[in-house]
């Protein structure tokens, strides 16, 4: 069953920036923005003791990248990233692992400086869970920033298994921002004629942030004036250079937590590498509908394949050698959604691959696409071959 925790059944793409106040587990509060993860859920949690609980379970999930792209991947709890854990400096926290996996498996807190036992250094801290078995990972958040956790077995990653992990301070980062969204950037190699990638691969043909490759991605909503905050975290096999249009941002954070402020300056190309967490912030000063993408030229596209033999020839590039044979092909209405409501015509021809959009409008098109957001709709579902089952219509 195609997963329905996203996309189609229903997109988390919460548009409330409001500050939360929720009570932490030492009787504190802070405030904060919640953070936006597009085509991601967040993962649930109760108060246990004091104690905040959470339950993960790292299972086998069918997905698609986009309409028609049908994806059997690895995940956690139906969700390709696994869902957003968002927490606060000093919580204790209580995750009840699951593995229903084919494998073995165990889960590394990357960056988090949790007992030995619990941050997931597979046959050094712990040994690695069976299937159907399970593991209770529990420690205190002595951090802040822009974290992460993932297999810690090299396959499994590169079959999709991570998931954001967001601490917050607990007094706000200055300056505040009015919307932080949160995306994780992975590579995939899908054969032809094959759903699962193959995680040997050393190139590749599919480009997703938050599991979504565009021109599916779900696009940022802000309006003009904003403090925005985007965190973005790599776990592939490629470095990306992530260049943003019509706005200048600074690199405010890194895995490692918050940057002192005497090391911001103004970029518009950040490089993210493996393993690696850049959060940048701009304010979005400029109206209109701005790229977010990887700028090494293949991962703006989708479906690559090697070269074999001559390229086809046609009267554009007769005689002349090495033609290119670069693609424009709009299909707006596969994509239409609230979202991308009052996009020029043939907007989706330029969004293949790793890329996705900041939209920075007024108030009066943001509370548009708010009240759009909230009417019933029918979503198109487009099947490759072999899926035919898959065709038809659903209503949000």
């Amino acid at each position: 069953m195609i997963s329905n925790r996203r996309g189609f059944f229903g997109r988390t793409f919460s548009s409330s920036a409001l500050a939360w106040a929720l009570p932490r587990t030492d009787g504190e509060t802070s405030a904060f923005v919640p953070v936006v993860t597009p085509d991601i859920d967040k993962l649930p949690f109760r108060l246990v003791d004091g104690v905040k609980e959470f339950h993960l379970t790292a299972e086998v999930v069918r997905t698609f990248f986009l309409p028609g792209r049908v994806v059997d991947a690895w995940g956690f709890n139906n969700s390709v990233p696994g869902p957003t854990i968002e927490v606060q400096e000093g919580d204790r926290v209580r995750i009840i692992f699951e593995n229903q996996l084919p494998e073995l498996t165990a889960i590394h807190w990357h960056g988090i400086e949790a007992p030995m036992a619990m941050e997931g250094s597979v046959g050094l801290g712990m040994d690695p869970l069976q299937p159907s078995a399970k593991y209770t990972y529990e420690f205190t958040l002595h951090q802040h920033g822009t974290f992460f956790y993932h297999s810690h077995f090299a396959m499994q990653e590169m079959m999709g298994m991570i998931g954001l992990m967001i601490i917050h301070p607990r007094l706000p980062y200055q300056p505040k921002v009015d919307r932080d969204f949160g995306l994780i950037v992975q590579e995939w190699m899908i054969l032809p004629n094959n759903t699962v990638p193959n995680s040997l691969a050393m190139e590749f043909n599919w480009l997703t942030f938050n599991g979504r490759s565009g021109p599916d991605c779900m696009p940022m909503l802000v309006k003009q004036g904003e403090r925005v905050r985007i965190r973005m975290v790599n776990l592939g096999m490629d470095h990306h250079p992530m260049h943003m249009h019509g706005h200048q941002f600074t690199v405010t954070g890194t895995e490692a937590g918050r940057k002192p402020p005497h090391t911001w300056f103004e970029e518009n190309t950040v490089l993210l590498g493996v393993a690696q967490a850049r959060d940048i912030e701009f304010e979005a000063k400029h109206l209109g509908d701005w790229m977010l993408h990887c700028h090494l030229p293949h991962h703006m596209m989708n479906q690559m394949v090697p070269m074999v033999g001559p390229l086809h020839v046609d009267k554009r590039q007769a005689g002349i050698p090495g033609y290119p044979q670069d693609m424009w092909m709009p299909m707006d209405e596969l994509y239409e959604k609230p979202e991308t409501h009052g996009l020029r015509a043939g907007w989706s021809a330029a969004m293949m691959g790793m890329m996705t959009m900041i939209r920075v409008l007024t108030p009066a098109q943001f509370d548009e696409i708010e009240r759009l957001k909230k009417e019933p709709r029918k979503i198109k579902i487009v099947a490759p071959a072999g899926h035919e089952h898959m065709h038809g219509e659903v209503k949000k």
